[in-house]
């Protein structure tokens, strides 16, 4: 072989060992990102694939919005708002978590309300430590509840009495969830889970190639945190599922129980058979929001609000009148029921 030759059978050698390498390089799959951490009182878990960790974007995203939504931040917009800062101008985040509760509470004539925090407070749920409650002081917080007793104009709050309060904790997760799945999608991540006190806003598959698994828990009181006790599983690829439920959050006092979910109506926690509530939707924040409803109109109304819906499917767990734990749910939701 002369010396043209071997510079020639050199150099495609050379060319050949480049290419693999680049075509090795550009067909490793990109990694799974997980990150979690507390934020809101609760905690995130998040899932995702991309090529770089941004825990850091994250978190700080989640403490703007927590600036805006937090009723437990004296500072935070919506408590500004609450204390009647002339001053205060409502935030993109704010303006959206607004618009949705009172769409919800609009399709639910009142039941789900986010001005129903004075109650939830008197009751001990809130942000603020419950009293002793009697019917004179739900009496007389119930002319501060109601929905149609606030609006948006000219991009601020008016209200028809200065002491009426917003809450839109009830939503708020969720909403947390659409944000941060946001981020994501603005990074080009087509493939990940997120989850913020339970909500969960999802796309894609997980890191085996398989559609995300989420469980839904059993409606059981007292039952640990960390313990695990699913009712059933849903594999999905796309959309949000939230679970509502007053198995979590309730007390015992002289016998009798008092869950979280407080009727605007009534000025009571609310009594009926249903034990939880998971909401399938487009977004979280509609999620969040419908389950919570839910929890407030008990069971045949609920299916009836889900029905009227198509973008929405629900799983209920209520009880029967034996006490036993019985399942309905709306037309879709069986094709994501797992079965493994």
């Amino acid at each position: 072989m002369n010396k043209k030759a071997i510079i020639i059978t050199t150099l495609l050698a050379i060319l050949i060992v480049v290419f693999l390498l680049n075509r090795k390089q550009t067909t490793a799959p990109v990694p799974y990102q997980f990150n979690e951490g507390p934020i809101f009182g609760t905690t995130y878990h998040i899932k995702y694939q991309y090529g770089k960790d941004v825990k850091r974007e994250i978190d700080s995203t989640l403490q703007i919005f927590n600036n805006s939504l937090s009723s437990y931040k004296p500072n935070s917009i919506i408590s500004r708002i609450n204390n009647n800062d002339p001053d205060v101008v409502p935030d993109k985040f704010f303006l959206t978590a607004y618009k949705e509760a009172m769409v919800v509470a609009e399709a639910t004539d009142g039941a789900y309300d986010p001005t129903v925090a004075p109650l939830v407070n008197l009751w001990g749920f809130g942000f603020k430590k419950n009293q002793v409650v009697t019917q004179q002081k739900i009496d007389s917080l119930k002319k501060l509840i109601g929905y149609k007793k606030v609006r948006l104009a000219n991009n601020r709050i008016e209200k028809d009495d200065p002491r009426i309060t917003l809450d839109l904790a009830s939503l708020s997760d969720g909403y947390a969830s659409d944000v941060i799945a946001a981020l994501l999608e603005q990074k080009g991540v087509s493939n990940y889970m997120v989850e913020i006190g339970g909500e969960v806003m999802l796309k894609g598959v997980n890191a085996e190639g398989k559609a995300w698994s989420i469980g839904i828990d059993k409606p059981i009181d007292n039952q640990a945190p960390t313990t695990i006790d699913l009712e059933a599983k849903v594999q999905m690829t796309r959309g949000a599922i939230s679970t509502s439920g007053n198995y979590r959050n309730f007390y015992y006092k002289d016998g009798k129980k008092y869950a979280h979910t407080i009727d605007p109506k009534t000025g009571y926690p609310v009594q009926h058979n249903l034990l939880s509530a998971t909401i399938v939707a487009p977004t979280c924040i509609e999620a969040d929001a419908y389950s919570t409803a839910c929890m407030v109109i008990g069971l045949e109304e609920s299916l009836e609000l889900i029905r009227k819906r198509p973008q929405l499917i629900g799983y209920f767990i209520y009880a029967d009148k034996n006490g036993n734990m019985q399942v309905k749910y709306t037309k879709g939701f069986e094709k994501l029921l797992s079965t493994h």
